[in-house]
């Protein structure tokens, strides 16, 4: 591709583009042998696959509607496009008996507790989780959480080592959440809208080592592209040190899509950063030595530099409008549909 004047993203080495004199782009995204192309004018893709057909055996496969597993559905009188991984999850609900399993609300309930507590601790309890497929399980639904379910951040186990009968049941509860929620899709849609990220903590939420569980999302349109939910790796003592590492490890992503949007669109700019927690977001914007924070790692507090230098604005968001909130903690139904809206997520 680099021999035909396109370029390769130095932030992401899947992605080649090319600008043409009109001002417009040429993208072509690969990983391993499956092959995405795109552009406004077709006979720019045409180009590109006579270019590549040169040089490999290719298989035009048409309009995208398939890439990795994800579906990829259009409306264009709408002007929406949807990525979807009905057909994925379909099969992993074979796979494991539970295609006609009964529907549950929300992808993990409250009641459910885990820690490594309930490990097993009896040969009987040994014995009977050695023949659970707890490890493909929680693996297979991974994978549809970091494709196109950030609704699954929260519930998809941390717990891979010794788990219980305790610990499968709260994978057969997030199985027939998806049983009810197979049709739940990505929605992208036009417009001018930049990156917008939100960021959360659940303070000292980890049973075992009261960690704190963060996450953050990043949305485009009002529809997410990216997103993690992580314990974090040191015990803080306040929810205001939970949040301002999470702000951190949210602009450490926002840099790097800020980065990539701006090789692809020269317009396209990420600006904002929203978090419920007004200390933490003063703690970003001050300089100043205290006795309370000087105990947080120094990697934590490049985040006031970047903020000092205006590449991104941290500003004061109501919890109620959060949608990294059920990327945390077991939610309400109606507060945790409301959240999947603000994200892009729809039936």
């Amino acid at each position: 591709m680099t021999s035909h004047d396109s370029k390769r993203s130095s932030l992401d080495n899947c992605v080649y583009f090319k600008k043409n004199s009109d001002g417009s782009f040429v993208y072509l995204l690969l990983y391993v042998d499956d092959m995405l192309i795109a552009a406004k004018d077709k006979g720019e893709i045409r180009k590109v696959k006579a270019q590549v057909s040169e040089e490999f055996e290719m298989k035009d496969l048409g309009p995208a509607k398939k890439i990795l597993g994800m579906e990829i559905l259009r409306d264009k009188k709408a002007s929406k496009l949807y990525l979807s991984q009905k057909g994925y999850i379909e099969k992993v609900l074979c796979r494991f008996n539970m295609q006609s399993a009964k529907p549950v609300s929300t992808p993990l309930a409250a009641h459910f507790r885990l820690s490594s507590a309930l490990s097993p601790q009896s040969d009987d309890e040994i014995e009977y989780m050695s023949y659970v497929p707890y490890s493909s399980a929680v693996g297979s639904l991974m994978y549809a959480m970091v494709c196109s379910r950030p609704d699954l951040s929260y519930a998809v186990s941390r717990y891979m080592v010794n788990p219980s009968k305790e610990h499968w049941k709260a994978v057969q509860w997030i199985l027939r959440y998806l049983r009810g929620t197979t049709d739940v899709c990505l929605q992208f849609g036009r417009t001018k809208d930049g990156v917008i990220g939100y960021v959360d903590a659940d303070f000292t939420g980890d049973l075992d080592r009261r960690r704190s569980l963060t996450g953050y999302i990043f949305t485009i349109g009002g529809c997410a592209i990216s997103w993690k939910a992580t314990l974090q790796t040191t015990v803080t003592l306040s929810t205001t040190e939970a949040e301002y590492m999470v702000i951190t490890e949210a602009c450490k992503e926002s840099i790097w899509l800020k980065g990539l949007f701006s090789k692809l669109n020269e317009d396209l700019q990420i600006s904002t950063v929203f978090c419920d927690s007004q200390s933490a977001i003063f703690l970003t914007k001050d300089q100043m030595f205290h006795k309370r924070t000087k105990h947080i790692d120094v990697r934590y507090h490049f985040v006031r530099d970047i903020i000092a230098r205006g590449d991104i604005i941290v500003s004061k968001f109501s919890t109620h409008e959060n949608p990294t909130d059920m990327m945390t903690k077991s939610l309400p139904i109606t507060k945790f549909e409301h959240y999947l809206d603000l994200v892009g997520v729809h039936c």
